[in-house]
């Protein structure tokens, strides 16, 4: 009767054939009812080459646009604001060995990314020249791919934030001074700080990362993730089970894209960036994996000393040595064409130059290193079967650096802390530093032996979420900047609740709201002394509140509105931008009384009353905190309306805001998966708004009441459940 039942259902979903002479062999795609692709192939390449047709057939104007911005070639369509970020696209691009670029990923990965780029091109070729709706309304066509074009290093550069944040320490020394910037904006760990030899802290200004900063634009530099294991002995299985949501900006179409692969040597199952072959994080026969970001310091940049009466010189070790210069046209819509010069020195590429101070900036950097393309190693990591290879695959995840754990079905659970750590011959990496000498030049990397990571630890579980993962006392340099840790307090806090998780349990982990910093707060609160009845009654309603950001809540809304004024009533206009909500919360602490609360609080309650009137008994977190999901091209046909969103940046749940637009959301977990090695078809996963970017599709939003209402869908496997579950089937035949 089942297996009636499943024959039924397939022969019910709707059916497609579809001629491409590329193939070796017929390639069946069976979509199932959430839109994920289980690609069934023959051979590799035909594996491939499917998902590029597919990938393209789903996503193409988004995994089109990924493309220019990674190769330069955005001014082509869209005009000149464009140009300088082609330029520095085009000035971080590889430019070693190609063969030791591919075999760093893994041994297959160029013939891999052939057949995937291959796969692109075909469907492209299939339009024979008609637009896509979505090109239609840009007015461009999509270009087609060269299989180098996987490895393009902007994507991997957008999750980096080092070069950036040495600018800002250098600025915030300038401007607040050495001992304010250690107390109030100290390194974690901390260090004193030291300027380096030979550096002008008056060099440094904000415009030397402008164009910098364009190229990896729009994306946050604040992007997390939560991910957690917990081995048999707390589960109701008796297995793993692994929890994961990586935090981006939460973007329409969904910047990642589920898909199954089929073939020999492939049975992996997960999702992975658009544009790239392969899965980023997923499982196995065998095992399951997931990732969130580390932080290592992966940038140094670089000043360096231009000859004045040559600028096409700079100084190194005693000597005048050459710059090398490439001359790049870029062509350029509305206007005519301009040739962009590139330039390199020992250190790196030379992102920023003054003439006037004789002065280039240059950026050394991981991604410059064969395989330092973002998440393309996931190829290699999809594959182990067991601990020993997936910590091998891990060495050639180098870019950005990421908690990789796992899990398997033997019962053993694994996370390290992965990606190339340079070990500098001299200072930490805090800030720029002269080029000049030598002095502070990187003599090689930290063996990944020395790197943070456990094995089947003794407390039964690993859980990491982007906070500081180096022990005291670790010795060698790694990273100072984290994530505030109360995101993985929580998750840790979750755990020991009860003894024995199931799915249920950590899906409502997932989906949690409760504000650690809210009970740092209410703490606070407690000692302080009110200064009016409003006040008096606001400082109630607060310590009886639960600490959770529902959507519902006023408490939620006064108390975030209260936190986001705070900072300047307490450290003045220009510090209060600086300082981080820890930082405040330990002042606060410190001085419970302190004037700036009831400042803060008069200003918080005046915009509250501006945006939802004057009855307290309206106000509600959801009306101010809501995520809008906008097509890139502006049709309001295409947007997702906004809807309220519970939680914020620092709850497990995450849902962050840009600071130019508070509570607007845009930043959080797109796409959750909960992975059960005891039974790989019990895993669940969402990924919003949906599978597919065509907006005339069924697929292009049916997953974001899931996604808001806690309830993720589940990730059929074997090929029973896929049937099961089956919505379309194509056929693509040679």
């Amino acid at each position: 009767m089942r297996l009636t039942f499943v024959l039924l259902l397939a022969l019910a979903a709707s059916a497609e054939t579809v001629k491409l002479p590329a193939l070796k062999a017929k390639v069946e795609v069976l979509r199932d009812k959430w839109g994920v692709p289980h690609i069934y192939a023959e051979n590799s390449h035909d594996l491939f080459f499917a998902q590029g047709y597919i990938t393209a057939r789903d996503r193409l104007f988004q995994i089109d646009l990924w493309r220019r911005t990674g190769t330069g070639k955005l001014a082509e369509v869209l005009g000149p604001k464009f140009v300088a970020r082609d330029r520095i696209a085009r000035l971080v691009r590889f430019r070693g060995n190609w063969n030791d670029e591919w075999r760093s990923y893994s041994l297959d990965a160029m013939p891999i990314a052939m057949a995937f780029t291959r796969g692109i091109n075909a469907y492209i070729e299939s339009l024979k020249g008609k637009r896509p709706p979505e090109f239609a309304a840009a007015g461009y066509d999509p270009g087609l791919w060269q299989a180098e074009d996987v490895t393009a290093r902007i994507a991997g550069l957008q999750m980096l934030r080092n070069a950036t944040l040495e600018v800002t320490r250098a600025l915030d020394i300038q401007r607040f001074g050495l001992d304010t910037v250690e107390k109030l904006l100290p390194p974690d760990p901390f260090v004193k700080i030291t300027i380096p030899t030979g550096l002008d802290l008056k060099q440094i200004t904000a415009d030397i990362v402008r164009d910098y900063q364009a190229a990896v634009g729009p994306v946050q530099f604040d992007d997390g993730s939560n991910n957690w294991v917990v081995d048999g002995t707390m589960t109701t299985t008796g297995k793993p089970l692994l929890a994961n949501d990586p935090h981006r900006t939460i973007s329409n179409p969904s910047l990642r894209k589920t898909v199954h692969l089929v073939a020999p040597g492939w049975n992996i199952i997960g999702a992975g960036e658009p544009a790239l072959p392969g899965i980023a994080l997923g499982h196995n026969e065998e095992m399951a994996f997931g990732f969130t970001i580390v932080g290592i310091d992966q940038q140094d940049l670089f000043i360096e000393q231009l000859n004045p009466s040559n600028p096409k010189q700079y100084r190194y070790k005693g000597e005048w040595r050459e710059l090398e210069i490439e001359d790049t046209p870029i062509t350029v819509k509305g206007a005519a064409p301009v040739v962009a010069q590139l330039k390199y020195t020992v250190h790196g590429p030379v992102i920023y130059e003054d003439p006037k101070r004789n002065l280039a900036v240059a950026l050394k950097w991981v991604g410059a290193e064969p395989g330092g393309a973002g998440y393309l190693a996931g190829l290699g990591l999809a594959r182990a079967k067991n601990w020993a290879e997936f910590k091998q695959a891990t060495a050639n995840f180098k870019a950005p650096s990421e908690n990789l754990i796992y899990a398997d079905r033997a019962g053993n659970i694994g996370w390290i802390a992965a990606g190339l750590a340079p070990v500098r011959k001299s200072g930490n990496g805090l800030l720029p530093v002269p080029g000049e000498s030598g002095e502070y030049d990187w003599s090689g990397w930290l063996p990944l032996s020395e790197h943070p990571q456990s094995y089947n630890p003794a407390n039964h579980f690993v859980a990491t979420a982007n906070s500081r993962i180096t022990p005291e006392g670790f010795k060698h340099v790694f990273s100072f900047e984290w994530a505030l840790p109360f995101r993985e307090q929580r998750v840790k806090e979750m755990l020991a609740e009860k003894k024995k998780f199931s799915i249920e349990d950590f899906t409502r982990m997932h989906y949690d709201v409760l504000s650690l910093p809210a009970r740092r707060f209410q703490a606070v609160l407690k000692q302080w002394t009110a200064p009016d009845a409003r006040a008096e009654e606001i400082k109630k309603r607060l310590l009886n509140w639960d600490a959770r950001m529902t959507v519902e809540s006023a408490e939620a809304l006064i108390w975030e509105t209260w936190m986001l004024r705070l900072p300047v009533a307490v450290f003045g206009p220009e510090l209060g931008r600086r300082v981080n909500q820890m930082t405040l919360l330990k002042t606060l602490e410190a001085t419970p009384n302190h004037p700036g609360l009831a400042t803060g609080l008069r200003t918080a309650l005046a915009e509250i009353e501006k945006a939802q009137g004057a009855d307290m008994a309206a106000w509600q977190w959801g009306k101010a905190h809501q995520l809008s999901l906008r097509h890139p091209i502006n049709r309001p046909d295409w947007h997702i309306p906004p809807f309220p969103t519970p939680g914020d940046a620092n709850t497990v749940r995450a849902a962050g805001w840009p600071p130019a637009r508070p509570f607007a959301m845009n930043h959080g977990a797109s796409y959750k998966q909960i992975l059960d090695p005891s039974n790989w078809d019990n895993s669940v996963i969402t990924n919003i708004p949906g599978e597919v970017a065509d907006p005339a599709s069924k697929h292009y939003r049916d997953l974001v009441d899931g996604w808001a209402k806690a309830a993720p869908h589940p990730l059929p496997y074997t090929r029973k459940a896929v049937e099961a579950a089956l919505g379309e089937r194509i056929e693509l035949v040679p």
